[in-house]
């Protein structure tokens, strides 16, 4: 984590005195003077009104408004009410109270540290809460399938495709299925020494339930990657792999952070068998690579 990420969602005034500096190079001189002060002084700011402000740091009224909105306020009275609440958090030694909860009218400036916390939040909390004796031997078992299913629907189908992928660029047989009645066809061929692995946030998608237990009657190792540890789709997984639960919300319906944890036990999964299966795993990689070059060097006109 970088200094200034540590600093945002660290201490009090983080978010601001971080801010200030990504922002300098656009501001004027006397912005700056402005920008300075009530990122290093929140509460005295914040008795001022935008006069006694601008005659703080000897500038104008208007500089002062320019600043604020700058800084992603719509005017003086919106910057003076949040450097209000950021001194009462100084005083009372509690974290800045960073919602992850996206109003309509929300600042575009609001929106992206309200997820860039809550993702930050969620592959930690998914890090810390991941079964590495699970992983282990979900990667073991993938290192030696002879095909591997992904199960997904929706935004979990939009990672089981990432894991596909990423498994065959290093010459494993995998395929991904977000069709509830190609999953379960598929899952009948299935055996021992395949592969099948259901992505469900909620853990209770029948459409990626029905193919699981499908793939597990007929002798397939089976692994579920769900938010809920005792939800449905786990009875029928042999390893469970779990993902940090965030809330939904009414402008975020697929739950992006649901999906951030969702990946990173993907990439999980899949660094562990290129480890495992690193001389053909290499060679294939590089392959790959070789094959899509042409189609990134610049052309000439």
């Amino acid at each position: 984590m970088t200094q200034d990420v540590k600093e945002i969602f660290g201490s009090p005034g983080g978010s601001l005195a971080a801010k200030v500096r990504s922002l300098a190079p656009s501001m004027t001189r006397s912005m700056h003077r402005v920008a300075e002060a009530v990122a290093n002084d929140p509460a005295g700011c914040a008795a001022l009104t935008v006069t006694g402000l601008a005659e703080l740091t000897g500038t104008s009224e208007a500089t002062v408004v320019r600043t604020a909105r700058l800084l992603g306020y719509p005017g003086y009275r919106d910057l003076r009410l949040a450097l209000a609440g950021l001194a009462a958090q100084q005083q009372s030694g509690r974290a800045p109270a960073i919602t992850t909860d996206i109003a309509v009218d929300d600042p575009l400036a609001d929106v992206v540290t309200k997820l860039a916390y809550e993702e930050q939040q969620t592959l930690a909390d998914t890090a810390a809460g991941l079964d590495t004796a699970q992983l282990g031997a979900a990667v073991t078992a993938l290192a030696g399938a002879r095909r591997t299913d992904v199960y997904g629907i929706g935004a979990s189908g939009l990672v089981a495709q990432d894991l596909t992928q990423k498994l065959l660029r290093i010459g494993l047989i995998a395929h991904a299925h977000s069709d509830p009645h190609l999953a379960v066809t598929n899952a009948v061929q299935l055996r021992s020494g395949d592969v099948a692995i259901a992505i469900t946030h909620s853990g209770s998608t029948g459409d990626v339930i029905e193919p699981l237990r499908v793939a597990f009657e007929r002798g397939a190792t089976t692994v579920a990657i769900t938010g809920r540890p005792d939800s449905p789709v786990t009875q029928y997984a042999d390893h469970v792999l779990t993902t940090s639960t965030s809330r939904e919300s009414e402008l975020r319906p697929a739950a992006m952070s649901s999906r951030t944890s969702q990946l990173l036990v993907v990439d999980c999964l899949f660094v562990g068998v290129a480890q495992r299966t690193y001389e053909t795993a290499a060679p294939a990689l590089a392959a790959s690579y070789e094959a899509l070059a042409h189609r990134h060097r610049t052309k000439p006109r």
